[in-house]
C-alpha cells in the first residue's frame, strides 16, 4: 500500500494517525494495540467495493459486519483471552485479544440492500454491489448558417 494511499481516504471516517504504525510495534503484552487495528484493503472493481479484512481465529458468529446511516459500513469483531486455569502455566502469550472496529463511509451509488459477506480461512470478505453509473446522453445539434 503506497504511502499516499494511506494518507488521503476520502471515504474513510478514521483520522490519519502518523504513529500508527509505531503503536502496532509494541509489546505483546499491549493488547489493545495488537488486534484493534484490524487490517482490511478495499478495492473497487466495475461492479462492486470489495473489503477484505484479515480476522484469524475468528468464527463468523465473532464478527459483525453492519450499515449504520449514511451509508457507513462498520465491521466489528472481538477475540477473547483464553481463560487461565489454576493448574496451567504459560509459558509465552503471543496471541492477541480485544475488540475491533473498522468504518468506512460508502459512496452514494453503493446497494446497500445487496451487500454480501463470507469468511474463509481467517479473511472475511465484504461485498458491496454498485449501482450502474448512467452515461449521460450526448445529443449532437446541427449549425445552422
Amino acid at each position: 500500500m503506497s504511502l499516499i494511499s494511506r494518507v488521503f481516504d476520502p471515504f474513510s471516517l478514521e483520522a490519519w494517525d502518523t504513529f500508527r504504525d509505531l503503536q502496532l510495534s509494541r509489546s505483546a503484552g499491549d493488547e489493545a494495540s495488537q488486534f484493534a487495528a484490524a487490517r482490511i484493503d478495499w478495492k473497487e472493481t466495475a461492479e462492486a467495493h470489495v473489503f477484505k479484512a484479515d480476522v484469524p481465529g475468528l468464527k463468523k458468529e465473532e464478527v459483525k459486519v453492519e450499515v449504520e446511516e449514511g451509508n457507513v459500513l462498520q465491521i466489528s469483531g472481538e477475540r477473547n483471552r483464553e481463560k487461565e486455569e489454576k493448574n496451567d502455566t504459560w509459558h509465552r502469550v503471543e496471541r492477541s485479544s480485544g475488540k475491533f472496529r473498522r468504518c468506512f463511509r460508502l459512496p452514494e451509488n453503493a446497494k446497500l440492500d445487496q451487500i454480501r459477506a463470507s469468511m474463509e480461512n481467517g479473511v472475511l470478505t465484504v461485498t458491496v454491489p454498485k449501482e450502474e453509473v448512467k452515461k449521460p446522453e450526448v445529443k449532437a445539434i446541427d449549425i445552422s448558417g
